[in-house]
């Protein structure tokens, strides 16, 4: 392979590597973006090895095996709760790596197996890659025992720490570049000193940050590492390693930037511990922490009896904004806040979550999470695009954050948190705040908003058990996700009087894992003498032939299963159609509707049947947000609301 061909490739993969890291800023990309990142670091490694010739030293592929299993362990056994630990290692393993490759740059130039024309300027970039190198290792790793609860997670802050650290960083970079300019050589004895200062730097920068402000530390961390790899490269001549770890370089610091600018404080007074309250702080009363998730708001007071109770406003709500926190991480909640939200929505509540900046442990931490329970994306909003609407929300439910909604933050002049952007949760009518205790976070300053007089409901405790509590409102006066029907006592004369039967499976049957059930419904529809088959729509599902595969999962044959043209005309001579999950498949309104988004899109004829039973989780609009006419059918319509799975158990004891 030529210089030339070489230089070209290294520019491609450095373009891929940038796309990657772009697709990974928007949500809906990032998947596809840390693919693509994955790969161009595997074509870098393959062609480092072709141009440089060293398929001859097996022990490169040993190590290669052996980190790549070490990778797949930790993909397949690291939690979404664990992910700022390991974030955290990885970067920590970065730096080592090429504070390793500056040690075998010395040595080879030192046995004579490395040459270089500029001896003096290899010498000076090896020896500035090892103190950058163990300096991110050595913070990375006090950086990960923090967060993994190894170390304290509150600033440690030693006797001269200021002192020390300066003349760590200052002594080594001045051997550092004693070195470049050829007043020392790079002996064992200089490299050691370095080695050894700018790991007792690492440490002390990192052990006197708190555990809320890593996330800008994990940023700053990623940013040393990849220049540690940008100036490994430039050690051993490598033009790739030396582009990719400056692309690195540069968005981790351009991300450690925008956070900083997020939380209106300089990267100096974080990594300096200055600002902030190293000391307990002192908990407003009733901070202990509540074992049941009750409310502990004074909402006995008779002058309070006309307002509507926590019960009532859950239901009643339309508009809610969900603010998750670093306690629903460390709660692991965000299971129960989605199950809240479907049930919000069940009852006709748009439901939306305001993402902080900062709220959690490393950047995109509540992202992350609410991705693990399904949370759309498009139901993330940042500060910035939803903190007006705060004040015409119906309800806002906080889970587990505390000082990125502390309206101190805009009056309380000398605190730490004053002059941060805050979400505006205070300007909410009713609040509903689900928080360890009443003791002020991590910045050490009092919240008002436990204190305020009306519509705020405080649910103590941990926050999963006080989700649980608030699911177990809605069940409260008799509501339930039982079956509700205007014609509910003809249902079981319906299932077994039926002959001609279609079923309709749509994503919600994905979504709940139903397929098994719908398989048991069609065989006790079979041992009635019915004859059963299934209607797919062609873009049922979330990628082409969603539902064959499902169904072909459960047994079912596909001689059974029809194609919309084939089947279509059959509905209106049907005597049941069973709808388990689906909505703008089937939504009449896609013939009617102008100017909606499935106008004109052919859609199942399931609205020209006699008899149909519906098994969604609610009666929300499909994904195109278009109301479906069939839910409000004065005639023939059965409506089971909620989990599918369980709507098909309810229905198999009609037999």
């Amino acid at each position: 392979m030529t210089p030339y061909i070489y230089y070209g490739i290294c520019a491609l993969l450095t373009v891929m590597v940038l796309g990657g890291i772009w697709m990974m800023s928007r949500v809906q990309t990032a998947k596809a973006g840390n693919q693509l990142s994955a790969l161009s670091m595997l074509l870098a490694i393959i062609f480092t090895l072709v141009y440089h010739q060293v398929f001859s030293a097996w022990t490169i592929y040993l190590f290669i095996a052996i980190g790549s299993l070490i990778g797949l362990r930790l993909a397949r056994r690291v939690q979404m709760i664990q992910m700022p630990q390991l974030v955290a290692l990885l970067n920590g393993i970065g730096g080592g790596a090429s504070a390793l490759v500056g040690f075998l740059s010395l040595q080879g130039m030192s046995l004579g197996i490395m040459t270089s024309d500029n001896p003096r300027f290899a010498a000076g970039t090896s020896v500035l890659a090892i103190l950058i190198g163990m300096m991110t290792l050595v913070g990375s790793l006090v950086a990960a025992g923090k967060l993994h609860k190894l170390l304290p997670q509150r600033p440690i802050v030693y006797p001269a720490h200021s002192f020390i650290s300066n003349v760590c960083i200052g002594m080594s970079g001045a051997l550092t570049v004693m070195i470049f300019l050829g007043y020392l050589e790079s002996d064992a004895l200089t490299v050691g000193i370095v080695t050894v200062l700018s790991t007792l730097f690492g440490y002390l920068f990192a052990i006197r940050v708190g555990g809320a402000d890593m996330p800008i530390t994990i940023s700053l961390l990623n940013s040393l590492s990849g220049l540690a790899g940008a100036i490994a490269g430039m050690a051993t001549g490598d033009l790739l390693l030396v582009a990719i770890g400056g692309v690195v370089g540069a968005s981790g610091l351009l991300l450690t930037q925008i956070m900083c600018r997020a939380m209106n404080r300089s990267l100096a007074s974080i990594l300096l511990g200055e600002g902030l309250n190293t000391s307990k702080p002192q908990s407003q009363t009733a901070s202990k922490p509540q074992s049941t998730a009750a409310p502990v708001a004074d909402e006995s007071k008779p002058s309070e009896s006309a307002r509507p109770t926590l019960v009532d406003t859950l239901r009643s709500a339309r508009e809610v904004i969900i603010v998750p926190g670093y306690g629903m991480a460390l709660s692991q909640a965000q299971h129960e806040v989605r199950a809240l939200a479907n049930k919000l929505t069940s009852q006709g509540a748009r439901v939306r979550y305001a993402i902080h900046p900062v709220a959690g442990r490393m950047p995109g931490h509540m992202n992350v999470l609410l991705a693990e329970a399904d949370v759309h994306y498009e139901d993330l909003y940042e500060m910035d695009a939803i903190n007006d609407d705060f004040k015409t929300a119906d309800l806002v439910v906080v889970i587990g954050a505390n000082d990125v909604l502390n309206p101190a933050a805009r009056e309380a002049e000398g605190t730490p948190i004053y002059g941060m952007p805050v979400l505006s949760v205070d300007a909410a009518r009713e609040i509903v705040i689900c928080n360890f205790d009443l003791s002020p976070g991590y910045a050490g300053v009092p919240n008002p908003l436990y204190t305020r007089a009306e519509g705020v409901h405080l649910l103590l405790g941990d926050a999963k058990e006080s989700l649980e509590g608030l699911l177990s409102a809605f069940d409260e006066k008799g509501a339930s996700s039982k079956a509700e029907s205007n014609t509910a006592d003809r249902l079981p004369e319906v299932l077994r009087s039926a002959r001609e039967v279609i079923i309709v499976p749509g994503y919600g049957m994905a979504l709940s894992q139903a397929q098994h059930e719908v398989r048991a419904l069609a065989n006790k529809l079979t041992s009635q003498g019915a004859r059963v088959r299934y209607a797919i729509h062609p873009v049922a599902g979330r990628m082409p032939g969603h539902m064959n595969v499902l169904l072909a999962e459960a047994d079912v044959d596909y001689e059974d299963l029809y194609e919309m043209d084939a089947i279509n005309d059959d509905f209106k001579t049907a005597d049941l159609v069973v709808v388990i999950g689906a909505n703008d498949v089937l939504n009449p309104a896609a013939r009617e509707a102008e100017g909606t988004p499935i106008y004109g899109m052919p859609v199942l004829s399931v609205d020209a049947a006699r008899e149909i039973v519906i098994c969604n989780f609610d009666l929300s609009p499909g994904y195109a947000g278009v109301p479906n006419p069939l839910y409000t059918r004065a005639e023939g319509v059965h409506l089971f609301l909620g989990d599918a799975k369980e709507s098909l158990k309810q229905m198999l004891q009609h037999f």
